[in-house]
């Protein structure tokens, strides 16, 4: 997209920042909704089912997830634009029935009470919260797809415009439902999440479509012949989504584990909290990879100065989470931001430090990962994904079976050491596709 002239430090953060804004608002809307649930009746029972439901409703919108990854990298065309949308639909239909079968009573409660151990109360707070959430995986892959098309043709503040949407339809919704019904919290969470990403899909395909009418009327087209077909999408896309799928199978798992643990309704009720915060810091490393593939052009000559930018972003966002975890700044987003008890204050403490390095690590992947992506390499990024949910199941098994840790704790070293495990995966393959050697001597 740039020659290695014209890529500046200037004009990638240019590129990124709408799409760090777009990360940013997503992150902020995990922390809005726990402080509205933990101001409200029981609040740790509602915290913890609206905790376990997201996790659920993630993993199974999974396959759609990367969409946007592959929206950015594949659409050049008219005829690559309708084949990969066609693609979508099929994946939404098949994410949403998968979340119609699993809301089913009988194989729900089995998953929840049987196998993870939920109290009954909060498995049935949390079969409420599933329910209101079924349109949420197919809204998100229908957004990605057009967010993916608007990314690639430099529309990234349309990206950030559509997410303002969904905060405030989620933030208006999350309101209504607390002060005007008396619903439950898990279920104030949910009905927000549900009706902010609604209206983000809707205001993503209106926002895309002077650009799709350009790519349908031809306007907008391939260099070379470019004719992707649904097998080579499907070959494209089946890592990514495996990628995915893999790497929120983690979320349950640990859910899992932790209602075998010491204190486990208390470790459910902050962990939320703990990662919706993490993640505002994440996020910003995650928005990272769109600009890689959308930028680094394709001898890779914009490596050196998104690579630089990386480094220097990584060490920005560790710094600023340590600063806040390691000083009574946390206290003061647990337990007057958050609402948290002054108990489950103290109890969060600890496992926030343990993740301070999390936002670095994750610009590091988001930055190998579109190197890979843009390279059509997607099978390596899968298999640092297996390693990474492999490691964080031996560490919580290890931490609780063996030491008795308290779930909260466990995950999160589980987490930072998943984390690690994918990056060193993922390296080797990453330099490989940059072709190191040739890049310096440049």
């Amino acid at each position: 997209m740039h020659s290695s002239e014209e890529l500046t430090f200037k004009k990638i953060f240019l590129f990124w920042a709408p799409l760090s804004a777009t990360w940013l608002m997503m992150a902020a809307e995990g922390p809005f909704l726990s402080a509205i649930i933990a101001r409200m009746l029981n609040p740790e029972f509602n915290l913890a089912a609206y905790g376990v439901a997201s996790s659920f409703a993630m993993i199974i919108e999974a396959p759609v997830i990367l969409l946007m990854s592959a929206s950015t990298a594949l659409v050049k065309d008219v005829h690559s634009y309708v084949k990969l949308r066609n693609f979508t639909y099929a994946l939404n239909m098949f994410v949403t029935l998968i979340m119609l079968l699993f809301i089913v009573p009988s194989f729900f409660y089995f998953i929840t009470m049987n196998l993870i151990g939920l109290p009954p109360v909060v498995a049935k707070l949390t079969h409420t919260a599933m329910i209101i959430l079924i349109p949420w995986p197919a809204a998100i892959g229908y957004r990605r797809f057009y967010q993916g098309i608007l990314i690639r043709h430099n529309l990234t503040r349309r990206v950030a415009y559509g997410t303002v949407v969904r905060l405030s339809s989620m933030a208006l919704t999350g309101l209504a439902l607390h002060f005007f019904t008396s619903v439950d919290g898990a279920v104030v969470g949910a009905g927000a999440l549900s009706a902010g990403v609604t209206c983000e899909a809707i205001a993503s395909r209106v926002m895309s479509w002077s650009v799709v009418k350009k790519i349908k009327l031809g306007l907008i087209s391939s260099d070379d012949n470019y004719n992707i077909t649904y097998k080579q999408i499907f070959k494209f896309y089946l890592p990514l989504a495996l990628t995915s799928l893999v790497s929120l199978a983690a979320q349950p798992m640990v859910t899992f584990f932790i209602g075998q643990s010491k204190m486990a309704i208390e470790s459910l009720a902050v962990l939320p909290v703990i990662n919706s915060f993490v993640f505002i810091f994440r996020s910003v490393g995650i928005s990272f990879q769109e600009v890689g593939i959308a930028l680094i052009g394709k001898n890779k000559e914009g490596y050196i100065p998104l690579r630089n930018f990386a480094f220097i972003l990584g060490i920005t966002l560790v710094s600023l989470l340590g600063i806040i975890a390691a000083t009574p700044l946390a206290n003061v987003w647990f337990y007057n931001v958050s609402g948290l008890s002054i108990q489950l204050t103290n109890f969060a403490r600890l496992p926030l430090i343990l993740l301070i390095l999390m936002p670095g690590l994750a610009v590091l992947l988001s930055f190998e990962t579109a190197v890979l992506v843009e390279n059509k390499n997607t099978k390596p990024i899968t298999f640092s994904t297996i390693v990474e949910f492999t490691t964080i199941v031996i560490v919580m098994f290890v931490s609780i079976k063996i030491f008795n840790w308290y779930g909260a704790v466990a995950a999160s070293i589980g987490f930072l050491a998943g984390m690690i495990g994918a990056n060193t995966y993922l390296f080797p393959p990453f330099m490989k596709s940059i072709s190191y050697k040739n890049i310096l001597n440049r």
